[in-house]
C-alpha cells in the first residue's frame, strides 16, 4: 500500500503524462516542488516497488500497477471535489486543497458510497473525467477554445487549468462548464480569441483560451 508521498508522486505522474509532456525528474521535480535529489530518490523506490519504469536520461513511464494505482487515487480526489460541490455548497475553486487531504482515506467503502450518493457521475466539477473502481478513464475528445475557428459555436466541456486563480478569473467572466460561447474571430498578432457569450463580447488571451476545453456545437 502506497504513503501518502508516494501516492502524490504517482499522481503528479499521471498529470503530467496526460498533459503530454514526457515526465522527467526535472518536471516532476517542479510540479511537486521539491528538490531533484528528493525526487530522483523517490523515483527509485518507486520504481523498486513496480510502480514506475525508468532509466537514466530517459522519460519516466508508469507500470500498469502504477498507473492504476495513480489513477485511483484520482477517483477519490475528483469524486470528492464533485461531492463537495454537488452536496455540500463549495464553489468549484473551494475545493481542491480539501480533496488533496481526503484523497488519501485508504477505504475504498468510502469513495463508492460518495459515487453511489451522487448516482456515478463522470467527471469532476471542471470537466476532468473520475476513473472508475479499476482505475479506468473515459477518455475525452475536446479541444482547446484556440483552435476554434471563427463563427463556430462551442460550448464549454472541460479545463487544462483549474487553479484558484483561473477559476476566480472566470467567475468574474461568467464562465462556467456548460457556458456556450460563439466565436467571433482570432487574433493573428497574440493569438486571443473573441468570443460573444450572455449577451455580451469578451476578448480571451492565448493563455486563457488554451485552458479552456470545448465541444462544437452542432
Amino acid at each position: 500500500m502506497a504513503t501518502i508521498t508516494e501516492e502524490n508522486y504517482l499522481k503528479a505522474i499521471l498529470h503530467l503524462s496526460e498533459s503530454s509532456r514526457k515526465v522527467t525528474i526535472s518536471n516532476l521535480s517542479e510540479a511537486l516542488d521539491v528538490s531533484k535529489p528528493t525526487t530522483n530518490s523517490m523515483v527509485k523506490n518507486l520504481q523498486e516497488q513496480g510502480w514506475v519504469e525508468y532509466e537514466k536520461y530517459k522519460p519516466l513511464v508508469l507500470s500498469a500497477k502504477g498507473r492504476k494505482t495513480a489513477a485511483l487515487v484520482l477517483r477519490k480526489h475528483r469524486l470528492t471535489e464533485m461531492y463537495l460541490v454537488e452536496k455540500m455548497g463549495f464553489a468549484w475553486e473551494e475545493v481542491h486543497e480539501i480533496a488533496e487531504q481526503i484523497e488519501h482515506i485508504k477505504s475504498p467503502l468510502f469513495f463508492d458510497r460518495m459515487d453511489k450518493l451522487m448516482e456515478f457521475p463522470k467527471v469532476d466539477p471542471h470537466g476532468s473525467p473520475i476513473p472508475d473502481k479499476e482505475g479506468n478513464m473515459e477518455a475525452t475528445h475536446y479541444s482547446p477554445l484556440i483552435e476554434s475557428a471563427a463563427n463556430t459555436e462551442v460550448v464549454v466541456a472541460a479545463l487544462v487549468n483549474s487553479s484558484r486563480e483561473f477559476l476566480l478569473f472566470l467567475n468574474e467572466k461568467g464562465i462556467q462548464l456548460g457556458s456556450k460561447l460563439k466565436v467571433i474571430s482570432r487574433s493573428e498578432f497574440d493569438q486571443s480569441v473573441a468570443v460573444e457569450f450572455n449577451g455580451k463580447k469578451e476578448t480571451l488571451s492565448a493563455k486563457v483560451s488554451r485552458s479552456l476545453l470545448v465541444d462544437l456545437i452542432e
